[in-house]
């Protein structure tokens, strides 16, 4: 994790407040008469997010505390709005929070302290935070290290983020938690029975594979995490434009969204069976490439039409999620920057959550407003599967009619899953485009919290 809390105090630590705007006129009241009037003459009104230094008394350039802006004990967001504005230094909380408020505003602090760095040098020296006492550091540094594992595999360009690379990062995560990680790669897909995924990345000179991560004790429920790994979409040979392509680095966004959250169920040693499947391909133009019209076969024995190669995703999640739902696992999870629909529907910023499970669309709800990492549930609409059913083959990947895209795509994945099996699909932008407190401009986990609270809650023994 970043180095931006801090084991003890020091001489120089200075105090932080939370303070409402509904709170603070009642603060001043019991403050001295020359810090009611710098807060008065800074215009400080406790807006959620704002930051104000109270100089000291003393020598000269001294402070002697700090207050933050916050909209309620549990404000996550305001915190990491502190830690990117409060100037270099180390700050404890003046009063320790409550267990839930100090884990809240700890995530908070540590989300705002991610910087990619890999391509720059190092950045000068950032806020620190005491650790409150009552809060849960493993907790807390389990996810923000899983958002930053997260962040960093989106943000990587894909020169140095391929098949090989993701192969290699899911590796790297396995050792360091003793799992087990194997990989078929290239032809061998076409022996295993994983024709979909071979289809997809067959022209990229960087060959296609299948990632597979197991941990945990096969006594344990099953829980079975699938994630897109599109390392670069070029839209195939019905190519992107310009505009379509330049963020394409992050198509692997549902496998990073994976790998993250393995690495907070490994780090919290849930008592579950985990399994991490990642289709990773770079979806490539050459002459072996895979053409619109073309009818590929399946693991599962469904053949697909394609419509459209640029609808890639859903075609190597195809493989991966049959092979999921063999083991029958208590729940499947698959997180995919599959649909512009979606972003359409929902915006960039709300995921969408389609799943064929009442209990767990539920759980996901609740657990996403209580840990600020909402979803939002899309109808599984059955009425629109006719979109998908073509003339020649089983499926279409992309449906008869421009209107419904993110629907008609979770219904095509639907196919690959038993409706006996709990399963939910993500559907997500894994970006930010503009940077807010917290959340950088860049590569974003989104749901990812959310998910690791319904397994803790709904799938550990």
């Amino acid at each position: 994790m970043t180095n931006c809390f801090a084991a003890r105090a020091n001489a120089r630590t200075i105090s932080l407040t939370q303070i409402t705007a509904d709170g603070l006129d009642s603060w001043l009241k019991r403050q001295s008469a020359s810090v009611t009037g710098w807060v008065r003459a800074a215009g400080f009104e406790a807006a959620p997010g704002s930051t104000l230094l109270i100089p000291g008394t003393g020598k000269k350039g001294a402070v002697s505390g700090a207050l933050v802006g916050v909209s309620g004990d549990d404000d996550i967001w305001s915190w990491a709005a502190a830690g990117d504005k409060l100037p270099a230094g180390r700050y404890k909380m003046a009063r320790e929070p409550k267990a839930s408020t100090a884990n809240k505003l700890a995530l908070g602090w540590g989300l705002a302290a991610y910087k990619f760095t890999r391509y720059k040098g190092k950045l000068g020296d950032r806020a620190e935070l005491v650790w409150p006492s009552n809060a849960d550091k493993s907790a807390v540094e389990g996810a923000v290290d899983g958002a930053f594992l997260t962040r960093d595999l989106i943000n990587t360009p894909a020169a140095d983020m391929g098949p090989e690379e993701l192969a290699d990062a899911t590796k790297k995560l396995a050792r360091q938690f003793k799992a087990n990680c194997s990989v078929i790669v290239g032809d061998d897909l076409l022996k295993k029975n994983f024709p979909a995924i071979h289809a997809v990345g067959r022209a990229s000179s960087r060959a296609p594979r299948l990632i597979d991560l197991k941990w945990g004790r096969t006594s344990d429920p099953k829980v079975t995490l699938v994630g897109k790994g599109v390392c670069f979409d070029t839209g195939g040979l019905d190519l992107k434009g310009p505009a379509g392509m330049l963020l394409m680095k992050k198509d692997m966004g549902g496998a990073a969204h994976v790998l993250g959250l393995a690495h907070m169920i490994m780090a919290a040693k849930l008592r579950v069976r985990l399994r991490v499947l990642i289709p990773a391909v770079e979806n490539s133009v050459s002459g072996n490439a895979y053409r619109p019209m073309d009818v590929i076969p399946t693991r599962k024995g469904l053949t697909v039409e394609i419509g459209n190669t640029d609808a890639e995703g859903r075609v190597v999640l195809s493989d991966a999620l049959a092979l999921a739902a063999s083991e029958k696992p208590s729940v499947i999870l698959d997180f995919a920057t599959l649909t512009g629909a979606a972003r359409i529907a929902l915006g960039p910023s709300l995921p969408a959550m389609f799943s064929n499970d009442d209990a767990l669309a539920n759980a996901f709800m609740k657990c996403g407003e209580a840990a600020d990492d909402p979803v939002w549930r899309m109808p599984l609409w059955q009425p629109y599967r006719k979109y998908i059913e073509p003339n020649i083959a089983d499926l279409s990947n992309t449906g008869k009619i421009p209107q419904g895209g993110s629907i008609t795509a979770a219904l095509f994945l639907e196919s690959f899953v038993e409706d006996t099996i709990p399963w939910a699909h993500f559907d997500i932008m894994a970006w930010n485009s503009a940077s807010q407190p917290g959340k950088p401009e860049g590569g974003e986990a989104m749901a990812m919290r959310a998910a690791f609270d319904v397994i803790a809650k709904n799938y550990t023994k």
